[in-house]
């Protein structure tokens, strides 16, 4: 692993793997079509591009982030200087999911490089166009004992889980993150997993709702819903509930037209067990826009869903697709009754002109990340650490943040040998009433 170490060859494969990742764009945006119809628009926004400005602020940063960095030594060692070394962990395993296949293989990927591991990287089985680009792209770039991609299903995975790990990054459910994380408990493995959960989109009464309408179905109906920060249900006041409906019907149209299913624009979901589950939230719910399916192609329409029963199968799970249900609330203790009804969402989103409501929101509830007036916008900032909590993940990344994650920070004190103290060392008698008075003006 020792070559691994150093930041020059680091910096070298990061570049490499950027020139192989520019060669195969193009063969990337067809792959992610071939697999679920994902929009060329949809797959540069939130794939490629994505991809190449979080290559490019590596390789500029790596340097710097990988600096032992000085800290202020405590009086108590004086003479001395500290530092933080960041030592990578070893070796890797990345599992990534199906709803971003590109993105959220190679986004962790390149901070693990960075930070000087070795890498597994398992794609998902249900993404294999996608899958077998990420392969080639692999191994013309690296050495198969830097960085290898291991393709295949449940049974791949479950071998790659039973072998120890010194580091394991998971992106996908809470059902299976739990699985991931017991595997890593049985050799201690630290752990990262980035799961989801019930998001709650807040629309004020005062909230700028034309704009707030277009901004949540840009949000919620990227890549079909198929998004684990979407926002999963909407909050309306009851006081505008009725016209805010009606400003998604319309941004809905104007997004993907009359009929959706004709839209260049409008994904299709993964697979046909996605699909029928989907279908099946949608029974016994009113339906006010939407609900056209089409199993043959893996189709939902972009659907919306009136006061849904908070018991009900929509509103008892992540929804992961295009349906978005519409509750609405009167006061801020019905807010707290029923978001409080789920565990803490890995986003959040409030809609609203009164910016202390906004922030009382904010600070009232925990949740991984969100926005104030959009939806999803968060996770574009690589100088925001991305990640949830509780239920809906463990650890962050993105950025300088995912450079740490893959990281162990090594704190290392050096001391100065032209002064010794002897009041620390035995034999002790006398000296308990120094101690406190040393421990308590210098600690």
């Amino acid at each position: 692993m020792s070559f691994t170490l150093d930041i020059h060859h680091r910096k070298q494969a990061l570049l490499k793997l950027l020139n192989s990742v520019q060669l195969h764009e193009e063969a990337i945006i067809k792959a992610l079509y071939d697999d679920f119809k994902k929009p060329a628009f949809e797959s540069v926004f939130s794939e490629t591009s994505f991809i190449l400005a979080e290559l490019n602020h590596t390789i500029t940063n790596i340097h710097k982030w990988a600096k032992p960095q000085r800290v202020l030594p405590s009086l108590l060692n004086f003479p001395s200087t500290d530092y933080i070394y960041k030592e990578p962990y070893g070796k890797v395993l990345i599992i990534a999911p199906w709803n971003y296949p590109y993105q959220l293989v190679l986004s962790p990927m390149i901070a693990a490089i960075a930070a000087g591991n070795q890498v597994v990287v398992k794609p998902s089985e249900l993404t294999p166009n996608t899958s077998r680009i990420i392969a080639k792209i692999i191994s013309e770039t690296f050495d198969k004992n830097h960085v290898d991609c291991i393709e295949g299903g449940v049974e791949v995975t479950q071998q790659l889980l039973a072998q120890r790990w010194d580091y394991i990054f998971f992106t996908g459910s809470v059902t299976v993150g739990k699985i991931v994380a017991k595997a890593a408990a049985e050799n201690l493995t630290p752990v990262t997993l980035e799961l989801g959960g019930k998001n709650p989109c807040i629309v004020a009464e005062n909230a700028n709702l034309k704009l707030a309408a277009k901004r949540i179905v840009w949000g919620k109906f990227l890549n079909a819903g198929q998004t684990c920060i979407a926002p999963d249900y909407i909050l309306a006041h009851q006081k505008i509930k009725r016209t805010f409906i009606d400003y998604l019907k319309a941004e809905i149209t104007t997004a993907y037209v009359e009929n959706p299913e004709a839209s260049p624009d409008f994904a299709r979901i993964i697979n046909a067990k996605n699909w029928k589950r989907l279908v099946t939230l949608l029974e016994n719910e009113t339906i006010v826009f939407g609900g056209n399916s089409n199993a043959s192609d893996c189709y939902l329409s972009p659907t919306i869903i009136d006061e849904p029963n908070l018991e009900s199968p929509v509103m008892h799970e992540e929804i992961f697709g295009p349906i978005l249900p519409v509750v609405s609330f009167e006061t801020e203790a019905d807010l707290q009754r029923i978001i409080s009804k789920y565990e803490k969402p890995l986003s959040l989103y409030v809609f609203s002109d009164d910016t202390q409501f906004a922030k009382k929101i904010i600070q009232n509830f925990s949740f991984g990340g969100g926005c104030i007036n959009d939806t999803v916008v968060h996770f574009a900032n690589k100088r925001l650490p991305f990640g949830g909590v509780g239920h809906s993940g463990i650890g962050a990344y993105h950025g300088k943040f995912a450079f740490a994650t893959f990281s162990h920070h090594k704190p290392v004190v050096k001391k100065g040998n032209w002064l010794d103290l002897p009041f620390r060392y035995a034999p002790y008698q006398g000296k308990i009433k120094l101690i406190k008075n040393v421990l308590k003006w210098f600690s």
